[in-house]
């Protein structure tokens, strides 16, 4: 449900199924969703479906409905929440060649994905001195908010993870694996993945750290920090209320505490993840895209698309 001061719901949602005819259903969801307001992205692929859309309350029961009424896509895993505005500038249905990218072909997680593990059964999981803990989002994801005692592999990006998991597989043997990511969808890849190596004992969190939250009482929880969202919100915390995490317009990093308080913090035009890495040609160009950003929003008109 919606809050007054928070009209928008937020859907994030993924299916992992065989969709021979995927590339038919872009031109029709694209419409679906244009015509009632949707804004977000949806990905599809002969594997399944993955997105992030936000809109009414209504149009996005309607879409999550019309979803669910495609053959194979019925149980979808979709996670709610609200936003104060409107988080995506736009709509966009992508054709892809994986929903979610790692690069290695024959992995199919409908087939041989780990064992789901409720958000209540997280916590003595992952308490386990028999299991090992692994993040698997990037590494900028991870600086603002990770599980108490997760291994952080450290990635640029999804593509990286089975290389570390090939390079770290001896820290692995004879111990429950457990992984987790935003949605779900990254570690159910990641589950089959690390079982098709030979590892028996591999588990992830259904839904992801986004369902945590939603379920488990922040008095409980193991999650320390915010968990980063690929929308304008950046973050959210517990309950999926918005978090306080902001985002260098420069490098699409995210940032908290200290990093707002550096020198090297300008808003839209650098930050400390970024600034030794950046010229001051290059910050010239940030500060008059800011000063447009800044223009639009004094007069009231359309988020400036630079943003």
């Amino acid at each position: 449900m919606t809050l007054p001061n928070q009209p928008f719901r937020v859907a994030a949602l993924y299916r992992f199924a065989r969709l021979d005819d995927f590339e038919a259903l872009r031109a029709p969801l694209a419409a679906f969703c244009c015509g009632r307001g949707i804004k977000g992205t949806l990905l599809l692929a002969h594997e399944g479906i993955n997105g992030t859309l936000a809109g009414s309350e209504a149009d996005i029961a309607a879409l999550i409905d019309h979803l669910e009424s495609i053959e194979g896509l019925a149980g979808l895993e979709v996670k709610y929440s609200s936003a104060t505005q409107m988080p995506f500038h736009r709509m966009k249905v992508r054709l892809k060649r994986e929903i979610v990218t790692m690069g290695v072909r024959d992995i199919d997680p409908t087939a041989s994905a780990g064992t789901y593990v409720a958000p209540a059964d997280w916590n003595a999981l992952i308490s386990d001195a028999d299991t090992i803990v692994i993040d698997t989002r990037n590494a900028y994801e991870v600086s603002i908010g990770t599980f108490k005692g997760a291994v952080d592999p450290a990635t640029a990006s999804f593509r990286e993870f089975p290389a570390w998991v090939e390079q770290h597989q001896a820290e692995l043997v004879g111990r429950k694996v457990a992984m987790f990511c935003t949605g779900g969808i990254r570690c159910e890849k990641a589950t089959a993945y690390v079982k098709s190596l030979g590892f028996e004992d591999v588990f992830h969190l259904k839904g992801g750290i986004l369902k945590y939250l939603q379920e488990v009482p922040a008095e409980q929880s193991l999650w320390q920090g915010e968990c980063f969202v690929f929308d304008e919100r950046v973050s959210v915390s517990h309950g999926l209320v918005e978090g306080e995490a902001d985002l260098c317009r420069a490098c699409r990093h995210p940032l908290i505490g200290q990093d707002l308080l550096s020198p090297k913090y300008a808003a839209g035009i650098s930050c400390p993840h970024c600034f030794d890495a950046r010229s001051d040609e290059d910050r010239a160009r940030y500060a008059e895209r800011q000063r447009q950003v800044e223009l639009a929003e004094a007069q009231g008109r359309a988020p400036h698309i630079g943003r």
